[in-house]
């Protein structure tokens, strides 16, 4: 009997992983109220996507949980809808035709680098892929859709994408179709900060390339920030081989305290639809301790090579809400430091990533 309760427990709990709704919607010109075929429209961080038919109507299947809906057309501004569980279903979106007299005039007494690929393509390309192993199989296709802007004033650069990067993540197994809002480093405190929407497709492959595509995702999984936050979703933390420390904001050096009960309802609060409110602000020190930290970032971190944990400073603006799949809204308020920040994009997986 024992055996046989704890099959079906089993059951419901896989099956309510398994739990999905659908979104729908409509995209229309803002100014005719007419229908646009063919707009793109995805969750951002997802392998979830589609395109609208004739009359402007779209449908997705996704698993239950949170999203940033995105919605796009040539000559159009991109729209970003939220999405959820219960908040999905007969979504009217409406474009509004770009100004180009705006466009224009921004181009005029720009900063550009006329041979900014040239000059810092590598750059980029080191702070925005990475430099992890999987960095080395991991390409942009289209680099001369980059352009790059220097203030010498500030000492900052800046880089801008004229169109969609296509990059392709031969370790992972993905194409990724990244739209770069802005890409700054500030060169006097020597932090780089990007923004932008990415969306993955599945690279067909061989049947040996699957394997090796599964195992690197499962490796580039653990002791990510997807991770993390899925395992606090589910109180998993210490199985999972995470610890939470807070860290003192007083202090000259990194002084913390550990936290005992990282579910006690004063930080972790489970709320209406599944949901689950983080309550902090500050800063937190998350240590995962079921994999070595790579030596290559031990080296380029001028930390010391005995080190057996992987460490990562959290900076937290107000809290954030997480949803059952693990995504949160506004991520820019949850910033890395440390490890999950060496990692990039050649490391980053979409959301609907599920580990066996």
């Amino acid at each position: 009997m024992k055996n046989l309760l704890f099959l079906l427990s089993s059951v419901i709990s896989l099956s309510a992983l398994g739990q999905e709704f659908t979104t729908t919607g409509k995209v229309t010109d803002a100014d005719s109220k007419l229908p646009l075929a063919g707009a793109s429209v995805f969750c951002q961080n997802t392998t979830k996507g589609t395109m609208t038919n004739a009359e402007g109507v779209f449908s997705l299947q996704l698993s239950n949980g949170g999203y940033d809906l995105i919605i796009s057309y040539t000559g159009y501004e991109t729209q970003v809808v939220r999405i959820s569980t219960t908040e999905a279903a007969n979504l009217n979106v409406e474009l509004k035709q770009k100004d180009k007299s705006l466009q224009e005039v921004a181009v005029i007494g720009t900063n550009e680098v006329v041979d900014g690929l040239a000059k810092y393509g590598t750059f980029f390309i080191n702070n925005f892929i990475g430099t992890t192993g999987n960095s080395v199989k991991c390409k942009i296709q289209n680099p001369e859709a980059l352009h790059f802007y220097y203030n010498k004033k500030r000492n900052r650069l800046k880089i801008k994408a004229s169109e969609e990067l296509i990059i392709i993540n031969e370790a992972l197994g993905y194409k990724i179709k990244y739209q770069l809002d802005s890409f700054a480093h500030e060169y006097n405190s020597n932090m780089s900060i990007y923004t932008g929407v990415p969306f993955y497709e599945e690279l067909t492959g061989t049947d040996e390339q699957k394997i090796i595509w599964k195992q690197n995702r499962e490796k580039a999984y653990k002791g990510s920030r997807l991770h993390f936050v899925r395992s606090w979703y589910e109180h998993n933390l210490e199985k999972e081989g995470f610890v939470i420390e807070h860290v003192d904001p007083t202090s000259v050096r990194l002084k913390t305290t550990s936290i005992e009960n990282p579910y006690d309802t004063s930080l972790f609060r489970e709320v209406e639809n599944k949901d689950v409110e983080i309550n902090y602000n500050g800063r937190l020190r998350i240590i995962y301790k079921n994999a070595l930290p790579d030596a290559a970032y031990l080296s380029e971190s001028k930390l010391p090579a005995y080190l057996k944990s992987q460490i990562t400073i959290l900076d937290i603006n107000d809290g954030f809400v997480i949803q059952q799949n693990g995504y949160f809204y506004d991520q820019n308020d949850v910033t890395n430091i440390g490890y999950w920040s060496w990692e990039k994009m050649a490391e980053a997986l979409p959301y609907d990533y599920k580990p066996d």
